[in-house]
């Protein structure tokens, strides 16, 4: 019987060796797909520097008539008679290819944002997406409004004040490389500027900060905005001041906009928490609960259940014992 049984037993199943053609294959996956990953940052790359390209070359034909119309707000505040002037010799050629070269990647600023967001979206998750659609869009628009507003507000009140404030014995004369340069600047800082309540929204649903801990600390952000005035703009009190309001009302405005986020979100968690709780009621049933008498019946039954089916158990035991000892010599023999 002892020989049926070891016969009958089952085989332990053996370990199977460890294969190294199946760990190759899985660091050749993943190079694959890093590979792929790679490839495809390449053709984004590429088709990013192809717009640039294209449009500058489409605007180079019109890079004096640009530069004419970059410098009206300095030249409507010249004095009669004076210009603009080109200190270095290739000024005249360099200056108006930079602009050109500028104003093809600020027009292109709608495609690379779109390649870039081509590039990141296979890895977002679904709310991810619908969030960071909207924060694209009205990022792009911020940054072009916050240029508007230093060309058409900004730059008319800041060079009318320098020229009211000229020494009479001086002529005002600026050299074009100089204005390039002093206008990139201020674009890039005003437009960075309007870009502070999409800060603030992305701080907020991320959790980093609250509202009410913005709203507390306004007067330490008042005086950043000034700092930051002063920091990114030239060393005069019309600059610092033209950068700071727009900023402090700018966080006005996304402080207004982060607490209609947080309102929503906290909306959405308990619209969800109640469906689950609802769900949870109507799946799970939980008894009712039991007085003291109800409770000392219900042990007793569950004690007496118990000790009824130890003695079962010992009587069956009982049984198998009897049938093994009267069972034949040649049966219990191994």
């Amino acid at each position: 019987m002892a020989e049926n049984r070891n016969k009958e037993a089952p085989e332990s199943p053996e370990e199977p060796p460890i294969d190294g053609a199946a760990q190759e294959g899985a660091e050749a996956s993943g190079l694959s797909s890093l590979m792929s990953h790679l490839i495809e940052l390449r053709t984004r790359l590429l088709r990013s520097i192809i717009a640039v390209l294209a449009l500058f070359i489409g605007l180079s034909p019109f890079s004096d008539q640009i530069y004419s119309w970059l410098a009206v707000p300095l030249v409507a505040q010249l004095p009669k008679g004076s210009s603009m002037i080109a200190i270095d010799v290739a000024a005249p050629f360099i200056v108006p290819f930079k602009l050109t070269l500028l104003v093809a990647v600020v027009i292109a600023i709608p495609f690379l944002l779109y390649q870039i967001w081509a590039f990141v979206a296979p890895g977002l998750y679904r709310h991810e997406k619908r969030m960071a659609v909207p924060l694209l869009v009205s990022s792009t628009l911020l940054f072009y409004t916050g240029m508007a507003f230093a060309y058409f507000i900004v730059f008319p009140m800041m060079f009318h004040f320098f020229a009211k404030t000229t020494p009479a014995d001086v002529k005002m004369m600026t050299d074009i490389g100089a204005y390039l340069g002093f206008v990139s600047n201020m674009f890039l800082a005003f437009g960075a500027a309007f870009e502070v309540p999409v800060a603030i929204v992305l701080l907020t649903a991320m959790g980093v900060v609250t509202p009410e801990k913005l709203a507390g600390a306004r007067p330490y952000i008042i005086v950043a905005a000034f700092v930051i005035g002063m920091l990114l703009t030239p060393p005069d009190v019309m600059s610092q001041v033209s950068l700071a309001i727009p900023l402090l009302l700018l966080f006005e405005v996304g402080l207004l906009v982060s607490r209609l986020v947080v309102r929503r979100k906290a909306a959405r968690e308990a619209a969800g928490a109640d469906e689950y709780e609802a769900d949870e009621d109507e799946t799970t049933a939980y008894p009712a609960p039991m007085d003291a008498e109800a409770m000392d019946r219900a042990l007793d039954e569950a004690e007496a259940d118990e000790r009824t089916h130890q003695q079962a158990g010992k009587d069956h035991a009982g049984d198998e014992s009897k049938d093994a000892s009267g069972a034949p010599d040649d049966e219990r023999r191994p």
